[in-house]
C-alpha cells in the first residue's frame, strides 16, 4: 500500500490542521448573487462611545468589503455585504463584531473577531439563577474585587472575558477561584513533556461540596441553661370549640350567632365613630391665651362681691 508510506515532505514541523487565509484571488465566483445583512440593537449608554469610535469601525469593515450603518434614532447597528465583498465569512465576522460592540466590549478587543481563528461566545446568564439577589451576588463574584478574578481568567484562558464553564459553574454557586487554581495546575503540567500522555486527574485539586446549613449560625441563640426543667409538656392551646363552650355560645343557633356578631360589629363601629368625632373636634377647640384665666378669676370675684 503506497499511501501508507512516509512521504519525504511529511515532517513534524508541518501543521496539518492549519487553515490557510482566504484571499481575494481565492474567490473564483466573483460577486455575490444576493445581499446579506445583519442588525443588532445597543443600549442608550453605548451611544456616545459608538458615535466616537464609528469612523474606526467603518474603516475596519471597509477593509473586508462590508458596509455598516449606525442609527442613533432607533439605537441599532447594521452590516451588509457589498459588491467588493470577497470573503463569504466576512459578513458573519462583522455580525459578531457589532454584537460585541453592543455588549460593552472595547473596540480594541472586539476587532480581533475579524481575524481568522478567533471566535466569540456570548454567555446568557439571566435565566441561570432564579433569585435576583443571588444572581447579582454571583455575577459580582465572577468579576471579583476590582476585577481581579476576571483578569486572572483572561490571563489563564487567553480570552478577553472568560470561559463558559467558569460562568455556568459560578451561577451554580461554585466560586471561580476553584477554576483558576485548576487552570494554573494544568498550565504547569503542560510544560512537562513526560506527562503529555498521562491523566492529570491525580494532580488536579478535588473540592467537596459543603452544605451551607452546617456553617450557618442561627440569628437568635437561646440559652438553655436559664430554663428550668419541667417533666410535663406545656398545656395545649384551647380550641375554637373550647372557647365557645367557655363563653356559652356553643349551643346558640346560627341566626343568633349572626345577630350577636352584627351587634359586636355595630358596637365597634360606634366606638370608632365616636373616637373620630373627638379627633375632629380637637381642631375647633380654642387655645388658651395668656391672661385669660386671670380675667375669669376677676369676673368671678366681682360677681361674688355684687351678690
Amino acid at each position: 500500500m503506497s499511501y501508507k508510506k512516509d512521504k519525504p515532505w511529511d515532517t513534524d514541523d508541518i501543521d496539518k490542521w492549519k487553515v490557510e487565509a482566504f484571499k481575494p484571488e481565492d474567490n473564483a465566483g466573483g460577486q455575490f448573487a444576493e445581499e446579506s445583512s445583519f442588525a443588532t440593537l445597543f443600549p442608550k449608554y453605548r451611544e456616545v462611545y459608538l458615535k466616537e469610535s464609528w469612523p474606526l469601525v467603518t474603516k475596519l469593515l471597509k477593509d473586508i468589503g462590508v458596509a455598516c450603518t449606525l442609527d442613533l434614532i432607533e439605537g441599532s447597528m447594521t452590516v451588509k455585504t457589498t459588491r467588493k465583498t470577497w470573503d463569504p465569512a466576512a459578513i458573519l465576522n462583522a455580525r459578531d463584531f457589532i454584537r460585541l460592540l453592543a455588549r460593552s466590549v472595547p473596540i480594541q478587543e472586539a476587532r480581533k473577531i475579524l481575524e481568522d481563528g478567533v471566535a466569540c461566545d456570548i454567555i446568557k446568564i439571566r435565566n441561570l439563577v432564579r433569585n435576583k439577589d443571588k444572581f447579582v451576588k454571583r455575577r459580582q463574584r465572577i468579576l471579583g474585587p476590582g476585577g481581579s478574578t476576571l483578569k486572572a481568567l483572561e490571563l489563564l484562558t487567553s480570552t478577553y472575558i472568560l470561559a463558559r464553564r467558569v460562568v455556568e459553574d459560578c451561577m451554580a454557586n461554585v466560586h471561580p477561584i476553584y477554576q483558576i487554581k485548576e487552570l494554573m495546575v494544568k498550565r504547569e503540567l503542560a510544560k512537562d513533556p513526560e506527562l503529555a500522555q498521562e491523566s492529570w486527574d491525580r494532580f488536579l485539586p478535588n473540592y467537596k461540596k459543603r452544605s451551607l446549613s452546617q456553617r450557618r449560625v442561627p440569628f437568635k441563640v437561646t440559652d438553655k441553661a436559664k430554663k428550668t426543667y419541667t417533666p410535663f409538656p406545656n398545656a395545649p392551646e384551647p380550641s375554637k370549640v373550647d372557647k365557645q363552650l367557655e363563653a356559652g355560645e356553643y349551643h346558640i343557633g346560627r341566626e343568633a350567632k349572626k345577630r350577636i356578631a352584627q351587634e359586636e360589629r355595630s358596637e365597634q363601629q360606634k366606638a370608632a365613630k365616636e373616637e373620630k368625632k373627638r379627633e375632629r373636634e380637637k381642631d375647633f377647640v380654642a387655645p388658651d391665651e395668656p391672661g385669660t384665666s386671670e380675667r375669669k378669676k376677676k369676673k368671678r370675684k366681682t360677681r361674688e362681691a355684687e351678690d
